[in-house]
C-alpha cells in the first residue's frame, strides 16, 4: 500500500488531498513541527536525503518532491483522473499550472520574503529588488486573470493543477503573511476549494483544526 509521509503545515497536505480526490487507499503517517525550529523530526529526515516533506513510499521505491510525487500518483493509481488529455485544447494549460506552483510561484513568494520582513526595500537600481517585487506581483496577477476566466486553472474540470498551487495561496500564508487584497477572483476560487469534500477530508486527516488561510488578509484567518 502506498505510505504518504505528512509534515503537518507544510507542502505534503497536497498529496493527501490528492489521494483523497482520487478516493484511493493508502497510509498516512502523520509528523508535527519542531515547536521551536519548525523543522520535521528526525525520523522524517530520515527518509530522504531532501530531510523535508513529502515523502512516500511505495513497495521498495521511496519519492520525494511533490511534484513528482503528484506525477507518480496520477500515473500508478490515477486511472486517468484529475489529468486532461494531451489531445485536449487545455492540455497546455494544465501543464503549465501543474508546474507553476513549484516553478514559478513558489520561487516568486520566497524571493518576495524580504519585503514582507521589511528587510528588502525597492530602490532604482537594485535589480534583485526589482525581480523579486515583479515576479511576486506577475505570479498573483497571472492566477487571478486566469481565474477571471476559468472555475479551475485547467479549464472547466478541477485537476492535479489546482492541487500543486492552491497550498502557496494559503498555508504558505502562514509562514509569510502576504495579501491577497485585490485578486477578487482568487479569493472566489479559494471558496471554492474549501468546499470540496476531498479537501475538507484531507485537511481534517492531516492538520486537525487548522482552518485554510483564505482570507485576503492572512492576519484575519483564525489558525
Amino acid at each position: 500500500m502506498l505510505t504518504v509521509h505528512h509534515l503537518q503545515r507544510s507542502q505534503s497536505e497536497r498529496i493527501v488531498w490528492l489521494c483523497e480526490e482520487l478516493g484511493n487507499d493508502y497510509e498516512l503517517k502523520t509528523y508535527p513541527r519542531d515547536p521551536k525550529t519548525m523543522q520535521c523530526p528526525p525520523e522524517l529526515q530520515a527518509l530522504h536525503p531532501t530531510k523535508a516533506a513529502p515523502v512516500i513510499q511505495d513497495g521498495t521505491i521511496t519519492l520525494a518532491e511533490s511534484g513528482a510525487i503528484v506525477e507518480y500518483i496520477l500515473t500508478k493509481y490515477g486511472n486517468g483522473k484529475l489529468r486532461v488529455s494531451p489531445d485536449a485544447d487545455n492540455y497546455t494549460d494544465y501543464l503549465y499550472f501543474l508546474h507553476f506552483g513549484n516553478g514559478y510561484f513558489m520561487p516568486a513568494v520566497l524571493a518576495y520574503a524580504p519585503y514582507l520582513r521589511g528587510t528588502l526595500v525597492y530602490s532604482e537600481g537594485n535589480i534583485g529588488a526589482f525581480f523579486a517585487n515583479r515576479n511576486f506581483k506577475q505570479a498573483l496577477e497571472i492566477l487571478n486573470d486566469r481565474l477571471k476566466t476559468t472555475q479551475w486553472l485547467a479549464g472547466d474540470e478541477f485537476t492535479a493543477a489546482d492541487v500543486m498551487n492552491v497550498f502557496v495561496m494559503t498555508t504558505v500564508r502562514m509562514f509569510l503573511p502576504y495579501s491577497l487584497e485585490g485578486y477578487d477572483a482568487i479569493l472566489a476560487y479559494l471558496e471554492r476549494v474549501i468546499k470540496r469534500e476531498a479537501f475538507v477530508r484531507a485537511m481534517n486527516k492531516s492538520d486537525p483544526g487548522f482552518a485554510p488561510l483564505i482570507a485576503a488578509d492572512p492576519k484575519t484567518s483564525k489558525v
